[in-house]
């Protein structure tokens, strides 16, 4: 089996690390106690990364996903990193934050890139000054009001592009994806259907 290239690794670290945090959502799981959940997690994401025939089980996903963004990355090590942690790792309200953010830019993005405008945003990502002035800009205003976690997003996501730590050559594809887009928006209703339901109980 040929050697992987290093960007083939973090890919594959990216999937199994978005497995692994999927165990999360099963029946049960959250009645494990944290030593016996922090390895099982363990276990899937080593899992994960074994090779099946020619490739690890993560390369088979990775085929149909593609590599997850940077800040996909940063909200799954949050989730895995509390069972060994045992707290949280991140404050709710600068995750929440952090997936408002996500959610706005998937809006501005998505629908313009498929054609719903004749300006296509996605060409900022090659490069383009302004655009990563603005970045680094809205990074140092959520430094500055101590929302380490979108700062954090930001800063990683610049400095993996300009290292061209992925295959891609495009901002966008280290800031967003479409899975943290979907669990953006789907976190977002959920929280919303939250506070509904507690104004409405007397």
């Amino acid at each position: 089996m040929p050697m992987p290239y290093f960007t083939d690794l973090t890919g594959l670290a990216g999937i199994a690390s978005a497995m692994a945090a999927a165990v999360l959502l099963l029946p049960g799981i959250a009645k494990l106690a944290r030593p016996r959940l922090a390895l099982l997690l363990a276990a899937v994401f080593v899992l994960m990364l074994i090779p099946f025939g020619e490739m690890p089980l993560a390369a088979y996903v990775r085929g149909v996903t593609g590599d997850l963004s940077i800040t996909a990355l940063i909200l799954l090590w949050c989730v895995l990193l509390k069972p060994w942690c045992g707290c949280v790792v991140v404050e709710p309200k600068h995750r929440f934050m952090l997936l408002v953010l996500i959610a706005l830019a998937a809006f501005a993005l998505y629908p313009m890139a498929l054609g719903a405008s004749a300006y296509d945003p996605y060409r900022l990502g090659y490069g383009n000054l302004q655009f990563i002035v603005v970045l680094l800009l809205l990074a140092l205003v959520a430094w500055f009001w101590k929302y380490w976690l979108i700062a954090l997003c930001i800063a990683l996501a610049i400095l993996a592009w300009a290292a061209g730590w992925y295959e891609s050559n495009n901002l966008w594809d280290y800031l967003l994806d479409p899975f943290a887009a979907i669990y953006a928006l789907a976190a977002i209703m959920i929280h919303a259907v939250k506070l509904q339901r507690s104004a409405v109980v007397p």
